[in-house]
């Protein structure tokens, strides 16, 4: 009773203090969590002097420079060249915005326009037809006929010029690759920012990047559409000029950077079968769906125009016979070939093909970019530019040495085998 009176007392009342026998056997029981109330007048100081610290704003306020507890960005990063890459970064979410809306909807050009088209070309071969078989039945309705069927045709005949001008589903396809692309960058972006110690070489390269690739896939189509019919199939180019991106001590030690002889050599033959086999078919497919193209592009607008002519001399004594087959049979054939070219999507393919042709070729350009540089410490780490064109390629490291190998042994011979087995 005597020991909970008494820490009742210490407490509840500060007069218990003064009987001093009592009090110390009673605090001998007293909880440990109530012994902070005896803290020294310095520690409680300290204390308060902590609390006013956290919530103090102004830093006057503080006895202590608010700076200290800052990390040093000297240490880190520059905030400067950290601003520049995420303004970059925001400049290429807004790009793929951008490029996946356009896409779609040339997307959807490209479907309405050929169903259009060929509605009015059926439409039109439909009335000629007819016309010709009203004849008997008085010269107005065959020129209501005959009339419609003319204009359909002249209608069809423009539109699927334009049509075949632009390409819409090879426009859809470049908005694509450039979606693709530019989400690439993004995400380089990220890794940049996420391995830490960004420099100003990094937002160079970034810059380049991205004006590269605004040029390589421009938006409007007004002065700035790419050539859809080139003279000679090249592969696509998005990338400014290839430098290695040095990534030396990421082991930590200092030498050869990854880089040997044998990899040296790996990378030759790897680089010679890209080139010589992988990019070279490409464009050689690329150049067919070229020609194939440029055949359809021509074909369907000089069918329209000749049915339109023979739906004009529909009814006339000297030209009924021909006149009809012309007007029908004509826009017949001309949907089929504006079915064939554009719901097959011809130039969506050569776009396929040149794109990867250029694919094939930034690796090639990476690789001997790698090579040309004789300070391997200036090159990018061996170890890591190895798996990475691996990856690109579809193979393990194993298989990528083997093809160095196969490659190597048959270099008088044709290479049978491609490098790459992704596409």
């Amino acid at each position: 009773m005597t020991s909970l009176q008494n820490s009742s007392n210490v407490c509840s009342s500060s007069s218990s203090w003064s009987r001093r026998g009592r009090i110390i056997r009673a605090t001998i029981n007293v909880p440990r969590i109530l012994t902070n109330i005896s803290l020294p007048g310095l520690q409680t100081k300290g204390m308060v002097e902590e609390l006013d610290l956290h919530n103090c704003t102004d830093r006057k306020c503080s006895p202590i420079d608010v700076n200290m507890f800052k990390r040093n960005d000297n240490n880190g990063h520059d905030p400067l060249v950290m601003a520049k890459l995420y303004a970059i970064l925001e400049a290429v979410a807004d790009r793929v915005e951008m490029h996946k809306n356009i896409g779609e909807q040339r997307n959807n050009w490209n479907s309405l326009l050929l169903t259009s088209i060929n509605a009015l070309t059926l439409s039109a071969a439909a009335m000629a037809g007819i016309a010709a078989t009203s004849v008997i039945g008085g010269a107005a309705p065959v020129a209501a006929l005959k009339l419609s069927s003319t204009i359909m045709y002249l209608s069809a005949t423009g539109m699927l010029s334009i049509m075949n001008k632009i390409q819409p589903s090879q426009l859809a396809e470049e908005q694509r690759n450039a979606t693709r692309l530019f989400k690439q960058i993004h995400n380089q972006i990220q890794t940049i920012i996420g391995m830490g110690n960004p420099t100003t070489s990094d937002v160079k390269e970034m810059m380049e990047k991205v004006l590269a690739l605004d040029k390589a896939y421009p938006l409007p189509l007004l002065g700035a559409m790419l050539e859809k019919f080139p003279k000679n199939v090249q592969p696509a180019v998005w990338w400014p000029e290839q430098r290695p991106r040095q990534t030396k001590g990421l082991d930590g030690k200092k030498g050869w950077n990854g880089w040997n002889g044998m990899l040296e050599e790996e990378m030759r033959e790897i680089s010679c079968a890209i080139r010589n086999k992988d990019e070279v078919d490409y464009l050689r497919l690329g150049g067919k769906a070229l020609k194939l193209n440029k055949f359809l592009a021509i074909s369907g607008p000089v069918l329209t125009g000749l049915a339109a002519l023979g739906s004009y001399f529909v009814g006339s004594p000297n030209h009924d016979s021909w006149a009809v087959v012309l007007g029908v049979v004509a826009g017949a054939l001309a949907s089929v070939v504006n079915t064939f070219e554009h719901g097959w999507q011809v130039g969506m393919v050569f776009e396929m093909y040149r794109s990867n042709a250029g694919f094939f070729k930034l690796m090639e350009e990476s690789i001997e970019s790698n090579l040309i540089e004789k300070d391997t410490e200036r090159r990018e780490n061996g170890e890591l530019f190895e798996m990475k064109v691996a990856l690109q390629l579809g193979r393990s490291l194993s298989q990528l040495r083997d093809l160095a190998d196969s490659s190597s042994g048959n270099a008088e011979e044709e290479i049978e085998e491609f490098a790459s087995k992704l596409f």
